[in-house]
């Protein structure tokens, strides 16, 4: 079976979901290619290259793909699937904005983030916000699937592929990218960092956030939030952690004031360990949290800060 996986990047850095996203697509069978579609990409396409269990690396180097437009880079999939019996992207915003039009146009049902490569047909996958797994078995044809990349360990930098410069499709000219503004931080992005610090309603007001900061920068950590924080207007929405926000796995995500609803859950239980700290201890977070406090967060974030400055932090 022949998988194509669509690159996740920036222009200048290939991101570590697709090299998940490979790892997934590798099971399905050989060969793998991953097409990189954007705008002085060629860093990104050498990346690529380097992922082991790729075989080829197509490059659409093209104005037109400097921000991936779905409409854009839609087409440019379409005039490449007639190669492939399998089509991945993750999960990411941007997979979940061209891979659907692209099932659509295949008229093929979209197999969404899956968890598990069971066979090449048959695949399991989270429903009821991650409360139960649905393991569910492709018709005949062509897959057009989204990966939960949180699931998959990440391909290593291994191999040698070949890297092939493509020709841009038609441009569709009903879309084009306008503008964006985006949040500036030191700290690393919420997805891909190793540790996590993420505040609830328990926070009490988005003044209170910076107890969360003064711990993130000792440790090197994201910060992320519940719905009810973000819904309560205490940060933005590009924090918010669940299944209607970002899904991360770090190796150490810390729950500040979070009660734990299953839909905050179903964006973090994948996390290697879990602490948690809330004053009421009948929260539904401490039956997935591996080490719970039961206290006044105002107290005991001030005094985790104290300790990890007498350890060098």
């Amino acid at each position: 079976m022949t998988s194509l996986v669509i690159a996740e990047h920036d222009n200048k850095t290939l991101k570590e979901q697709t090299a998940k996203a490979v790892t997934a697509a590798a099971q399905l069978g050989a060969p793998v290619h991953v097409l990189v579609a954007g705008q002085d990409a060629g860093a990104v396409a050498d990346a690529a290259a380097k992922l082991a269990g790729v075989e080829k690396v197509l490059l659409a180097d093209d104005a037109q793909y400097a921000k991936l437009v779905a409409e854009s880079v839609e087409a440019l999939i379409l005039s490449l699937a007639d190669k492939y019996d399998a089509i991945l992207a993750p999960a990411t915003t941007n997979g979940k904005n061209y891979l659907p039009r692209v099932a659509a146009k295949l008229d093929v049902p979209q197999i969404s983030e899956i968890l598990k490569v069971v066979s090449p047909d048959t695949f399991e996958r989270p429903i009821y916000a991650g409360n139960a797994i649905q393991t569910v078995q492709a018709p005949e044809g062509k897959k057009v699937i989204t990966v939960r990349t949180t699931a998959f360990k990440a391909a290593e930098a291994t191999g040698s592929a070949s890297v092939e410069k493509i020709s841009a499709a038609a441009d569709p000219g009903i879309s084009k990218f306008v503008g964006e503004e985006l949040s500036k931080s030191e700290r690393p992005e919420l997805t891909s960092a190793k540790i996590v610090i993420s505040g609830g309603r328990g926070m009490q007001s988005g003044d209170n956030f910076h107890l969360l900061d003064k711990i993130a920068d000792k440790l090197h950590a994201a910060v992320g939030a519940s719905r009810a924080a973000v819904d309560a207007g205490f940060v933005p929405n590009d924090y918010q952690v669940g299944q209607t926000g970002k899904v991360v796995a770090p190796e150490l995500y810390i729950a500040v004031g979070i009660s734990g609803a299953i839909q905050h859950l179903a964006g973090m239980k994948d996390s290697k360990v879990i602490a948690a700290i809330n004053k009421d201890e009948e929260a539904p977070i401490f039956q997935v949290a591996d080490y719970g406090l039961v206290a006044d967060l105002f107290k005991a974030l001030p005094e985790m800060e104290e300790e990890l400055t007498k350890l060098g932090y």
